[in-house]
């Protein structure tokens, strides 16, 4: 199995030559991390009452997993995961950032990795992983950012609303700037877009951060039209659930007129499972058969939606069984982008030769969480894929679990 792992990666460091036709150009990125986006909410994972032919469009050219699993059931744990490789409270980002804390600076981040090989890098949307000059994007890496630095805005004003006072909250570059009545997620596009024109003969990574579906629920008028006949909430969330899918598809749209789809991975993440807060109509997303929901440390608050294309490099139209997890990311771009991986302990795993093959096995033993000041629970991984969901709960306060995968 080590030998075989070991053909992949060059297999796959071989085409990344072969790709640049002798400019040993690296493969673009675009990281989609969309937000509060529930378990089962897109149609190939079984929805059939949401329209997503977009995001499905993405696991038509790549590979989808179905046991794939968000570092932290909240908003900027697990961001930091995925940025940084690391588990949250190794990361520095144990719980949710506010206006006093965020992802330490002397962490390293993807976008940090990718720019010492040569990327251009661009935060678009979402951060909240800190205010600070020191904790925001351009001081992490980025050589873009565009976007909000809290936990969410209104999509029109761009105030955030919460307990007051209400403050504005849209940056580009650090600096403060005003469009009211522009919707978010049509800006989001626009600077996306910009910035893969300007940057469409050098490789770029671009950290597209959606804010959405997370509330305020704010679809499109023909999408809650479409909708109407659905129950409440679930009309309402479907509509922004689908506003977000066209968005998507406007960027993936781009990369084909660019002739850039066959040069660039995408890879699209939930940050973890759907909300059931008041601000979120109590509910609306699904997680479909699990228990949970955002901020659990149960199925419905950690397995995601996740998929990963390369047209022509990686394999087209697969599923995947195994365990993988949000960190995962950072040390598999490295492999795929031939990046230098920085010289501390991460917890992802390389999961290349998983992506190529069902039959490898996760890289995984173990993967741990804690959210909420709770104790770590545990998930203990054997050779199967698996999906049985035997648990064993704890006696003790606070409330630990173990998957066993047999």
């Amino acid at each position: 199995m080590i030998a075989l792992e070991r053909i992949l990666t060059f297999l796959v460091l071989f085409s990344l030559v072969v790709k640049a036709d002798g400019t040993e150009r690296h493969p673009n990125v675009i990281l989609i991390l969309t937000d509060d986006q529930g378990s089962v909410d897109v149609n190939c994972y079984g929805a059939e009452d949401l329209a997503t032919p977009h995001m499905d469009r993405i696991a038509e050219r790549g590979v989808r997993f179905t046991q794939f699993y968000s570092a932290a059931p909240v908003c900027s744990p697990s961001r930091a995961g995925c940025l940084t490789g690391c588990i949250p409270q190794r990361a520095g980002v144990p719980g949710n950032v506010g206006q006093n804390n965020g992802l330490p600076p002397e962490q390293v981040t993807l976008a940090e990795m990718l720019r010492a090989s040569g990327y251009a890098t661009a935060h678009i949307g979402k951060w909240h992983l800190g205010h600070h000059p020191s904790m925001m994007p351009n001081a992490q890496g980025f050589d873009y950012s565009f976007g909000h630095m809290g936990g969410c805005i209104d999509n029109y004003s761009h105030f955030f609303y919460w307990n007051g006072p209400n403050r504005h909250d849209l940056w580009q570059n650090g600096m403060e700037i005003h469009r009211s009545g522009e919707f978010f997620g049509d800006m989001m596009v626009a600077e996306a877009t910009e910035f893969i024109e300007a940057n469409r003969d050098r490789p770029f990574f671009i950290y597209y951060a959606i804010n959405m579906p997370h509330y305020p629920y704010q679809g499109d008028a023909k999408w809650l039209q479409h909708y109407r006949d659905l129950p409440y909430p679930r009309n309402l969330y479907a509509a922004f659930l689908s506003t977000v899918d066209e968005r998507i598809g406007h960027l993936l749209t781009k990369l084909d007129e660019l002739q850039l789809t066959d040069e660039t991975i995408v890879i699209l993440q939930s940050d973890h499972g759907h909300s059931e807060e008041e601000r979120a109509h109590f509910g609306g997303g699904s997680s479909g058969p699990y228990r949970g929901h955002k901020f659990d440390l149960l199925e419905g608050g950690l397995r995601v939606p996740a998929m990963i294309s390369w047209p022509g490099v990686l394999p087209e139209g697969e599923t995947r069984d195994q365990f993988a997890t949000g960190c995962d990311w950072f040390p598999t771009l490295a492999t795929l982008c031939n990046a230098e991986i920085p010289r501390h302990r991460i917890d992802g795993k390389d999961i290349v030769p998983l992506i190529h093959s069902s039959d490898a096995t996760s890289p995984h033993t173990s993967f741990y969480w804690e959210s909420g000041g709770q104790k770590c629970c545990e998930r203990e991984l054997g050779n199967s894929t698996s999906t049985s969901q035997n648990r064993r709960f704890s006696t003790i306060f606070p409330l630990t679990w173990a998957r066993q995968l047999t």
